[in-house]
């Protein structure tokens, strides 16, 4: 009767959503923590963002040491890539050449 809700915690409790003046009621639009956490990080380490182009950390570093990917920003002591500039040099990457060796096995058969 008497008893107040439970609030929920943990990483799906409700959080406030920062920026938005609360309402006359006093009450505050809510988003779940989980939606937050889900979001991408604009910023990728050295490893996740070599996965995020598809190529190993070894080569990732190549790429950045020849100008092909962007060197990365300082955050305070992290060293991150920054995503959009990540997509941005892949676009600029060379297609490659027109000649797939797996299609001439395919044709000569």
């Amino acid at each position: 009767m008497g008893e107040e809700p439970s609030q929920e915690v943990g990483p799906r409790a409700a959080v406030p959503i920062e920026g938005n003046a609360a309402p006359a009621s006093s009450q505050r639009p809510f988003r779940r923590a989980t939606d937050i956490l889900s979001l991408e990080p604009r910023g990728l380490n050295r490893a996740r963002a070599a996965a995020y182009i598809g190529v190993s950390p070894s080569l990732f570093d190549k790429l950045v040491l020849d100008g092909r990917m962007p060197k990365p920003k300082r955050i305070n002591s992290r060293i991150v890539w920054d995503r959009q500039q990540l997509d941005e040099a892949f676009e600029v990457l060379p297609d490659g050449n027109d000649n797939n060796p797996w299609d001439e096995e395919e044709d000569a058969a």
